[in-house]
């Protein structure tokens, strides 16, 4: 959209006492000179005015992250491939923390995921050259589903979906920072996703007894940024933005929206109506469908990003020497039962 003052108002008359009436050959030249004069070009104002915001957030979040990967010993990003941790991704790149091995990538495997999110792992992998470390539920290799579905069983997630959260992503979560030494844990939440992040900064405090930092290195970024910066740099994503999925999660759970697909992002460009996507909250929005939690609220987390849940249960419960120990499943519990010894049995469960 251009604009321009009409050629009209150069030619009204000014009439008071000290100003005389121009002539009309004054008038045309004030028309001319007017009509060859620099249009203001507001596409061009607002393409200007978006890149030196993005310019901003990148400095900004790269000054997250330096302070993150350079005074902790132990970075971890755990990484769920959705847009926001792409753009992740590629800043730990460009500042060499993924080759160098200075920031590890972790990634968690519900065996509940789209096919094209494991793959889409391995793509991420060989395009900027470091290996994720994927965790997965207790006592199941890494990509064994007939395993997880004889130990678990495969319905799982609709008979007790707190369980299941337990057991395929919080426990494997937990597990994944402990087994690499996590002391700053890296990730892609925005106060754009919503409410319960609306107030989110850069850093937030270690829990008390845990000693791990959070660092949101795009935690003022908007989706909308986080897609123009995908566009900028021609950073790989998941595929299935391509499909009308604005956030991709479990399979079993996730859908497009609209849920026609009419919006996709395909070949770094929106088609369909954006606003569907970009709105304030909106990112979620296909996340989670029809699931409940216990008390029969709408469920919005899976319980990796609740208070607490990054802590793990010998680290943070028990100081180190203690006498506790870790008793494995139901017949552990009655040989400590049995056993006549006098004990105490505790469940925790975070």
């Amino acid at each position: 959209m251009k604009f321009t003052l009409s050629a009209a108002l150069l030619l009204l008359p000014v009439v008071n006492g000290f100003a005389p009436i121009p002539s009309s050959s004054a008038a045309v030249s004030s028309t001319q000179r007017f009509a060859e004069a620099e249009v203001f070009d507001q596409e061009k104002f607002i393409a200007e005015s978006k890149e030196m915001r993005l310019k901003h957030l990148e400095e900004q979040s790269m000054f997250a992250l330096k302070i993150a990967v350079e005074n902790y010993g132990n970075a971890v990003f755990p990484n769920a491939l959705i847009a926001g941790d792409c753009v992740i991704t590629h800043l730990l790149d460009r500042m060499g923390y993924l080759k160098d091995g200075k920031c590890k990538v972790m990634v968690v495997d519900t065996f509940h995921l789209f096919p094209e999110t494991m793959d889409f792992v391995k793509e991420v992998e060989e395009h900027y050259g470091f290996k994720a470390e994927v965790f997965c539920a207790d006592g199941v290799e890494v990509s064994d589903k007939a395993g997880y579905d004889t130990k678990y069983g495969a319905d799982l997630w609709k008979e007790n979906i707190d369980e299941y959260d337990r057991v395929c992503k919080v426990e494997p979560f937990q597990r994944g920072l402990k087994t690499l030494k996590t002391d700053c844990m890296i990730n892609g939440r925005t106060r754009w996703q919503g409410a319960e992040r609306a107030w989110i900064d850069l850093f937030e405090n270690a829990p008390i007894g845990g000693g791990l930092a959070k660092c949101n290195p795009i935690a003022y970024w908007t989706l909308e940024d986080t897609f123009d910066y995908l566009a900028k740099y021609k950073v790989p994503h998941h595929p299935l933005h391509a499909k009308g999925y604005p956030s991709i999660g479990d399979a079993k759970d996730t859908i497009p929206i609209p849920e026609d697909g009419s919006v996709k992002f395909v070949d770094y460009k929106f088609d369909g109506d954006f606003t569907e996507w970009l709105n304030y909250g909106l990112e979620r929005k296909g996340r989670f469908v029809g699931l409940k939690n216990a008390d029969g609220s709408t469920k919005t987390e899976c319980g990796i990003h609740v208070d607490g849940a990054e802590r793990t249960w010998d680290r943070d419960l028990w100081e180190d020497g203690s006498a506790v120990k870790k008793v494995e499943g139901t017949e552990k519990a009655l040989e400590v039962k049995k056993s006549g010894k006098p004990s105490v049995m505790v469940v925790y469960a975070p």
